[in-house]
């Protein structure tokens, strides 16, 4: 049973940093493309960041370029989002999840096949 379970959302504040975790289970971590999405209160669900199986391939979202990092510890297979410079507007509910069928899916959020349960991040100004 494939399980990928988020964590590290919390309240931080505008300019601050968070740290989001996605522990996976029941998976090949290696073998899976791996993605972060974000949906707020009232919107579909958007593209975060995305990293290929070996690590070498990652894309953001332009809201987030440069201020956050998608990073993967396959020894633990853990998934990372590395949040600066936060803004009022990254305030949303973050969703990590995996992907089998390519080595790198991007944004493409159908090409997802397992997700996590979602953390919330709510940033204050």
């Amino acid at each position: 049973q494939v399980q990928l379970v988020d964590a590290g959302g919390g309240l931080g504040q505008a300019g601050g940093s968070l740290r989001l975790s996605c522990v996976a289970s029941g998976l090949t971590f290696s073998t899976y493309g791996m993605g972060w999405f974000r949906q707020a209160p009232g919107k579909e669900r958007e593209f975060v960041a995305a990293i290929s199986r070996s690590g070498h391939t990652k894309g953001y979202a332009d809201s987030v370029k440069g201020r956050f990092t998608i990073s993967r510890d396959s020894a633990k297979n853990t998934l990372y989002l590395e949040m600066n410079s936060l803004k009022p507007e990254d305030t949303a509910v973050y969703y990590c999840a995996a992907e089998s069928s390519r080595n790198y899916a991007g944004s493409d959020l159908r090409a997802y096949d397992y997700w996590g349960q979602g953390t919330q991040v709510t940033v204050s100004s």
